[in-house]
């Protein structure tokens, strides 16, 4: 028998983890609105063709490659890396205007997922 007021750690964390498993059922259920499907095969997309074209021609290893395309379609960037040649940068740039906003509307189908009320809370 617990006293009254005194919190269990595992209270904490097994709400912690339910919370955590509420919002990845949440993500989840976006999977299967088609609009979400659509963006998050083109960012997938954006992601390999443009870590091909960095290990091809910049000659970045895949990691590196892989680590400046998420850099770069988050918008967050990377002060280090920087395309050398001028294909290179004629391609970030075209890359950076058509990646970025698919990036951003793949986020904002995440944010919505969160943020949205499930049907049965709506009604009351």
């Amino acid at each position: 028998m617990r006293a009254k007021g005194i919190i269990n750690s595992n209270d904490i964390i097994s709400s912690d983890v339910e919370s955590f498993v509420k919002r990845i059922m949440e993500v989840w259920k976006a999977f299967k609105l088609k609009n979400f499907q659509v963006l998050f095969i083109l960012v997938l997309v954006m992601l390999l063709s443009g870590t091909i074209f960095y290990v091809t021609q910049e000659g970045l290893s895949w990691i590196d490659a892989l680590y400046f395309c998420i850099a770069t379609l988050s918008t967050v960037g990377h002060p280090s890396i920087e395309p050398q040649t001028t294909l290179g940068k004629v391609f970030t740039m075209i890359y950076i205007i058509a990646g970025t906003g698919l990036f951003i509307g793949l986020i904002g189908y995440i944010a919505y997922a969160l943020t949205k009320q499930p049907e049965n809370k709506k009604n009351n």
